[in-house]
């Protein structure tokens, strides 16, 4: 039972109703009355026509495309509740933007993680819940409860029933081993490493496979595809090194520029992404598996709103 709020609500921005529409469904909630729309010039206009006064509030918007303007609603949505007097706002973030510079890596490099996060905090959001974060470190930018869901298990669950026993979880790089190494946990497989140097963004060059794949059926494990350049050029380097099948799990699919083509035209059997970003409208892209990850933001939101444990659902 709510003892210091006086009710749950849940709205969603533009970036990805249809998420926000199942999680409220799970909730059994309906989904709050606000009208998010942009003046001439491209500035979003918000007008939330509902009370929220001493309300426990979620607000769901990943950060995607176009990013820009899902960042600022979120923002603007999130002062917008504060100033509406509401108990407690919940920036709910399934997928994190500009989450891919998080650290100087080069001199003069920006650090958008954290800048994201400080815009989160200044707008006066009172708690973050994600999805599979690009760095773990960026739950340390923020001062206030983070609670990272993982989706690694969902996929997991979702490609099991067709998972033969010869079967190697890979990590696409080196700093997706601990990704890929819980993947392979889960289902009691073992895990072999591509190692590879990347040039520049959204380039890279796969040099070596450190592990035994060949013959094998192999499953890439990663948290993001953008362009989709790196993630099948790691599938036809595997074929190379003698794999059999190859599947791909990912979590976010960002699928922007020629990501789908590329997706379509490579040797990877099945790409299973979440729906933390919506796909293209209008596009069935045979080789692609959307999981929703709707359950288990709602049950998330629902254990937050009952004080009760969320560490149960990173198990």
């Amino acid at each position: 039972m709510l003892s210091k709020f006086s009710e749950i609500k849940i709205f969603s921005g533009n970036a990805n109703i249809p998420l926000a529409e199942k999680i409220s469904t799970e909730l059994g909630i309906k989904l709050g009355d606000a009208e998010v729309t942009k003046f001439s010039d491209g500035e979003v206009a918000m007008y939330i026509k509902e009370s929220v006064r001493g309300a426990d509030v979620y607000v769901i918007q990943p950060t995607c495309r176009p990013v820009n303007d899902s960042l600022m609603e979120l923002l603007i949505f999130i002062d917008a509740l504060k100033r509406a007097s509401a108990g407690r706002v919940n920036a709910v973030i399934p997928y994190y933007g500009y989450a891919r510079q998080d650290r100087k890596a080069r001199a003069r490099d920006p650090i958008t993680s954290k800048l994201v996060a400080d815009m989160i905090t200044a707008a006066g959001a009172n708690r973050v819940i994600t999805i599979d974060l690009h760095a773990d470190q960026i739950q340390g930018y923020f001062d206030m409860p983070v609670d990272q869901l993982l989706g690694g298990p969902i996929l997991a669950r979702y490609i099991k029933p067709n998972v033969k026993p010869n079967t190697v979880v890979v990590s696409p790089d080196v700093g997706g081993v601990l990704r890929a190494r819980n993947f392979a946990a889960i289902l009691d497989l073992p895990l072999a490493i591509i190692e590879k140097r990347r040039q520049k963004a959204n380039v890279s060059e796969v040099m070596n496979v450190v592990g035994d794949i060949k013959g094998k059926d192999v499953i890439l494990v990663d948290d993001i595809v953008d362009t989709a350049g790196s993630l099948t050029k790691a599938a036809k380097v595997l074929k190379d090194f003698g794999a059999e099948d190859v599947y791909a799990c990912v979590t976010h699919g960002v699928l922007s520029g020629p990501a789908i083509s590329r997706i379509e035209n490579s040797v990877i059997e099945k790409l299973i992404i979440t729906d933390t970003i919506p796909l293209p409208d209008g596009l069935d892209i045979k080789k692609i598996d959307v999981v929703s990850v709707a359950p288990l933001i709602a049950e998330a939101i629902k254990r937050i709103s009952e004080n009760r444990s969320v560490s149960k659902l990173f198990e």
